[in-house]
């Protein structure tokens, strides 16, 4: 793709759904699509690659619509691929914009020029955690508290090596959500819970939570289902009814946290 020839028209970086959702639930799904936007091309990549995990997160969206419909919760989702750029990284780290995925050259990321990559910093990751800033904000002045919940999916294996886990719950210094999360979920029966695995923050992946969870004082977590658990209706189903009722006993626990001065919000 010539960038220079190519007619650029920004596209929509964000989507925010059910604003006014009441639950203090606020789910946040960075890597919902693997969408281009027409700028880009195919970034010299093919269909298919474009179905795989370093494009998305397959079953992310889905799952987490499901859980915004159930909890009454707000939602902000990303609207481009992660090819592009990855709003769950800071502008400055090396793999926001990765000129290899898994082992596959991603030939329209090769050699950006520093102007190219602000403008993708200003027009993906900048729109994007502003959304997620205008929504918590509109939110705290209606006395409503937020708890941030991002769904995330992993691929089965990596680099050859099989990942056991059925899902992960990861957290950093704020273990209000995680750690009631992690005992709920160990408690059922053959499931494999990784804290803080397959990643951790220190892996870089948890600037979305960070940024707008524990630099801001507000609970947050991270959940990663394994992306083969809900590649099926039936899977999506099986894990937003998990997830629902944990989420509605931490809904609780933040609620009577806050004490009787604030409105009680719908859980």
């Amino acid at each position: 793709m010539d960038k220079a020839a190519c007619a650029h028209v920004p596209e929509p970086a964000v989507a925010v759904e059910r604003v006014d959702g009441l639950s203090p639930i606020v789910l946040i799904c960075d890597h919902a699509s693997n969408h281009l936007p027409a700028c880009y091309g195919d970034l010299g990549l093919t269909a298919n690659d474009l179905l795989q995990h370093f494009a998305w997160d397959p079953g992310a969206l889905a799952l987490s619509r499901q859980l915004s419909d159930a909890l009454d919760a707000a939602l902000v989702r990303g609207r481009i691929s992660r090819l592009v750029f990855d709003v769950n990284r800071r502008p400055s780290d090396f793999d926001a914009i990765v000129e290899t995925a898994d082992g596959r050259i991603v030939p329209g990321n090769a050699k950006l020029s520093p102007e190219e990559r602000e403008r993708r910093v200003s027009e993906v990751y900048e729109p994007y955690h502003a959304a997620i800033e205008d929504l918590l904000a509109r939110r705290a002045a209606r006395g409503r508290p937020s708890a941030l919940v991002a769904i995330h999916t992993f691929a089965p294996s990596l680099r050859g090596l099989d990942r056991p886990w059925h899902c992960g719950v990861i957290f950093a210094s704020d273990c209000r959500l995680g750690e009631p999360l992690v005992r709920a979920l160990k408690a059922e029966a053959g499931l494999v819970v990784g804290v803080n695995e397959p990643y951790a923050p220190s892996d870089g992946v948890y600037h979305t939570m960070a940024r707008h969870g524990d630099d801001r004082g507000n609970p947050a977590v991270m959940i990663e289902v394994r992306n083969d658990l809900v590649a099926s209706e039936a899977g999506k189903e099986a894990w937003a009814e998990r997830l629902v009722a944990l989420l509605r006993q931490a809904a609780q626990a933040i609620l009577e946290s806050e004490g009787p001065q604030r409105p009680r919000a719908a859980i």
